[in-house]
């Protein structure tokens, strides 16, 4: 094969790799209640007017 087609599969397989991670991100991020969601912003919150940041 030439060179231009391997960059061309290897441009495709990170493609491929970002839409995994992404949509492996989104149903992590989906699995939370809201009311977890809810505890974790408040706590947040906290921790910013506490003057810490993570």
């Amino acid at each position: 094969m030439r060179w231009w087609k391997w960059l061309g599969l290897a441009g495709v397989a990170g493609v491929a790799a970002t839409g995994v991670v992404i949509a492996r991100s989104e149903r992590r991020r989906r699995a939370y209640t809201p009311d977890e969601i809810r505890t974790r912003l408040r706590e947040r919150v906290e921790d910013q007017a506490d003057g810490r940041r993570s």
